[in-house]
């Protein structure tokens, strides 16, 4: 990918600020004055590759250990990912991950709509616009209730009330339909082009690309409600197809950004990995699942362990809150971290494990955060309740598109269909099927396996031998620091059991 130079700055600077935790960001109703007057196109560089960065950072690492697709184990001193597998989540520990949100890249969204609008540019409105539907549906499946309304006025309003998860999804969907309008106005005084990190290049290709997320995505929204409003649901996702959306129809429709490997510009998973050593594993859930079925996609999401080669052939083990303090696990490989220059060299120890540092991974695997593969099982689910749709024909084809973006040979895929694609059974064990094909394919997207655990209940997932309590987190406390300067939030959570409007009992 072409990355010119403002783009490289300002990937350095946004990898730098979320991969330092201890470090403060700005708080969430200040506005910063150099970004006020920036052009609208460095804007836009500076929302995307943040939305880029986010996607793999903190709120993925939380939520992909409560939904046990990583596990916090290693070797050593107790470590915070340990702690946090163990649910001992505090309002303190989200701050940055909030202020990051609202303070960065909302603001840029915000600011890009505000200037799209008096500069006469819908095409960057719409792009704005999906983009921040997309964060702030991040933000109610997070923590329920949040700033909306009164949000993102900057210094008008410094203490904004908190709207109801509900209501903001209805409003995402306004947001979504409105974006869609203005990515297909007939004049834009500019169009996005290479300077957006996420479906880089001429408009006249990326514009589609758009369309086919924001319908995409409006179909992730209607089915978390299925467990609230099962109903609703069903129409709502039949009259969208009805109306003749665009969806995302191949791989090459997934709402990712690729990275480049320089020093503090690769992805933001691998990052972590090179800066907090031994600290992160995929979880035993995961692997497990995967092992039962002989999938074939093992080999590029995980090391094995113990190490051997061929990988086709070998084993894999992942980690378990609780278990003692060890590095005899297999470790995240391509899929997440990139092509690796140097397999033939790895040398694993007599225990079978190998080190963090034996592999040199080039850290260009994009991140993750919609993917076709996820349509399609999106699709898969609501037909199993009603709605428009072969359901196994979305099933198998969800497998074959996780798999094909993994790398797998086509031979391997349609052993797998064979012996996996079947979608026979009550409607929850059709349910479970897909969900657990789902969750191996969203590995590595941010929040969606909890949701989806939190939703319908699969994968099957128990709290941690060593967790603080027996129930799995349901939502995240608000963090502190809103709590502490805005007397308009809510009392903070009595615990983390609170649920989000869309996961009812």
């Amino acid at each position: 990918m072409k990355i010119n130079k403002f783009f490289k700055y300002t990937l350095f600077v946004v990898g730098v600020s979320l991969l330092a935790s201890c470090k403060d960001f700005l708080d969430i109703n200040q506005s910063p004055n150099a970004v006020v007057d920036a052009p609208i196109e460095q804007l836009l560089t500076s929302a995307t590759t943040s939305v880029g960065f986010f996607g793999g950072s903190d709120l993925h690492r939380y939520s992909a250990l409560l939904a046990q697709q990583f596990s916090g184990q290693g070797q050593g001193a107790t470590t915070q990912n340990q702690e946090y597998e163990r649910y001992n989540i505090q309002g303190s520990d989200l701050n940055n991950v909030w202020n990051l949100m609202y303070a960065t890249i909302l603001s840029d969204l915000e600011l890009t709509i505000q200037k799209a609008n008096t500069e006469g540019s819908p095409h960057y409105a719409g792009v704005a616009k999906v983009l921040k539907a997309y964060m702030f549906h991040l933000i109610v499946d997070a923590w329920g209730r949040a700033p909306f309304t009164e949000a993102l006025q900057f210094t008008e309003n410094v203490k904004p009330n908190f709207d109801n998860g509900a209501d903001i999804y209805r409003a995402l969907h306004n947001m979504l339909d409105e974006a869609i309008v203005n990515l297909n106005a007939t004049t834009s005084v500019k169009s996005p082009g290479a300077n957006s990190t996420i479906y880089p290049g001429a408009y006249a290709a990326s514009k589609p690309r758009w369309i086919k997320l924001a319908n995409t995505l409006k179909l992730r929204l209607y089915l978390h409600e299925s467990k609230s409003n099962r109903n609703t649901t069903i129409q709502n996702i039949t009259s969208l197809i009805a109306s003749g959306a665009t969806f995302m129809d191949a791989n090459t429709d997934n709402f990712q950004m690729a990275f480049i490997n320089e020093a503090r510009k690769q992805n933001s998973i691998h990052q972590f990995e090179l800066d907090r050593v031994n600290q992160f594993f995929p979880n035993a859930t995961l692997v497990d699942l995967m092992n039962s079925k002989f999938d074939p996609r093992r080999p590029r999401f995980f090391t094995p362990f113990p190490f051997t080669r061929p990988f086709d052939a070998a084993s894999f083990t992942g980690a378990k809150g609780g278990d003692a303090p060890s590095v005899k696990y297999s470790r995240m490989h391509t899929y997440l971290r990139g092509d690796t220059t140097n397999a033939v060299a790895v040398v694993p120890q007599a225990d079978g494990s190998i080190k963090n540092t034996d592999y040199t991974y080039n850290g260009t695997a994009p991140i993750r955060m919609l993917t076709f593969a996820e349509y399609n099982f999106i699709r898969a689910e609501a037909a199993v309740y009603g709605a428009t749709g072969d359901a196994e024909a979305f099933y198998q084809a969800g497998i074959r598109a996780s798999m094909s973006a993994a790398g797998v040979p086509t031979a391997q895929i349609d052993a797998y269909i064979a012996a996996n694609g079947s979608l026979t059974g009550t409607e929850a064990e059709k349910v479970r099927k897909i969900i657990e094909e789902k969750f191996v394919a969203n590995y590595g997207v941010v929040m969606e396996p909890w949701t989806d655990w939190r939703r319908t209940g699969f994968p099957a997932i128990s709290a941690p031998t060593n967790a603080l309590f027996a129930t799995t987190p349901r939502s995240l406390y608000y963090p502190q620091v809103e709590i502490d300067l805005n007397n308009n939030a809510p009392s903070q959570k009595a615990d983390l059991s609170e649920r989000v409007f869309w996961d009812v009992q």
